[in-house]
């Protein structure tokens, strides 16, 4: 009799949908933590206008990550994160099961990072629409000082996007083609920009457009807008601009057993790499800390320098929590720093030598007390 019972409940298991199994912590439709609003409104009593979100990749090769951004006060109590939507293409492949109703989403930031539900589709994916921390750490760039007509001048440019999009518009100001998202040609960095560069009147911002080789799905790589890049670049403006910043990276939660049913290499999440997003180099093909290039280094090295705040999940309480907080350094100071530290590493690790950092890379432990030496392909590997 027990036998019998015991094989009617393995059956009864392989016949239920996937989803009629609770979720675990971290998973689609499962817990989140409980103080979500808690932490949000704590992080909120700094008078930030901004959050550029730049995603960490979670590929071994070619880790671009993702840029989004935040407007405060969009919605009540939160701000509206503004996101390419990945599978807003037209392909076939994408035409069920998948949200495509807008180009640029607007998702609650709370939402965004956290939840683990979403309210803007069932379709919409996990862990890049919505819970965001639960696939790969977020740095969040905030920006004080923003004139609320650029806000507002950026708000109504996500929508001519949309517009645009819905539309099926062609060649426009910011985009040769038809505008749908293209991986290279309009990703999240270009939509990102050209709301600045069009919409805000950054005229000077340089945002880039690949170009179609022959008519074939070739594309100039070397040309595409990479998220990394983009985030320097704006950086770089509002510090030009005298706008206050600083930073606040939000770690991945390392527990997550879910699995994306989309991607075709089934990977839980717990176990997908967390790589700073690489710009354009050779550091590309590296893996997770072994960045050597000058420009990452910059970046990592200026996005420590503005930190202000690390916040995580407890994996024993499984509430979120200010992990760590110190004073940033004003913007001029923080580029200065880290140029200087950027420079003075990379040239090191080329001669391929016992050294100390100079500068501290976002996400590592400030005291930076680890030296580096080399395996055989020349990757920079931490000694104690």
């Amino acid at each position: 009799m027990r036998m019998r019972l015991a094989i009617w409940l393995v059956v009864i298991a392989v016949l239920l949908p996937t989803g009629a199994a609770a979720a675990g912590f971290g998973s689609k439709g499962g817990p989140e933590p409980a103080n979500i609003d808690q932490i949000t409104d704590l992080l909120r009593e700094d008078p930030y206008d901004l959050e550029l979100l730049i995603s960490f990749g979670t590929s071994k090769g070619g880790s671009a990550g993702h840029l989004a951004l935040a407007i405060r006060d969009e919605v009540p109590g939160d701000d509206l994160v503004y996101s390419a939507n990945f599978y807003a293409d037209r392909a076939r492949k994408h035409e069920s099961g998948f949200y495509t109703s807008d180009l640029m989403v607007g998702i609650p930031k709370k939402e965004y990072l956290f939840k683990t539900v979403s309210s803007i589709a069932e379709t919409a994916s996990f862990g890049l629409d919505f819970g965001e921390i639960y696939k790969r750490s977020v740095i969040g760039v905030r920006v004080h000082g923003v004139p609320a007509s650029d806000k507002e001048a950026l708000v109504a440019y996500f929508r001519r996007i949309n517009d645009d999009y819905h539309r099926q518009a062609r060649n426009t100001e910011y985009h040769s083609g038809e505008v749908k998202y293209d991986y290279l040609r309009l990703n999240c960095a270009k939509t990102i920009g050209s709301a600045f560069k069009f919409g805000a009147g950054y005229k000077d911002l340089e945002v880039t457009s690949a170009r179609l080789l022959s008519g074939r799905r070739v594309v100039a790589a070397a040309t595409a807008n990479i998220p990394t890049e983009m985030a320097m670049k704006l950086i770089r403006e509002w510090g030009m601009r005298g706008y206050g910043m600083d930073v606040v990276l939000y770690k991945k939660y390392g527990g997550s057993t879910y699995v994306d049913p989309n991607e075709e290499e089934k990977v839980a999440f717990k176990d997908l790499p967390n790589r700073f997003p690489s710009v354009l180099s050779r550091d590309f093909r590296r893996e997770e800390g072994a960045y050597k290039d000058v420009d990452n280094l910059f970046a990592m090295y200026l996005l420590y320098n503005l930190g202000k705040y690390s916040v995580r999940v407890n994996e024993q309480t499984m509430l979120l929590e200010i992990e760590k907080d110190k004073r940033p350094m004003p913007y001029a100071e923080a580029a200065e720093l880290a140029a200087r530290s950027a420079k003075s590493d990379s040239e090191r690790f080329r001669r391929r030598i016992l050294f100390r950092p100079s500068g501290t890379r976002i996400g590592e432990t400030p005291d930076n007390t680890h030296r580096y030496n080399f395996n055989d392909d020349g990757a920079g590997q931490a000694s104690p």
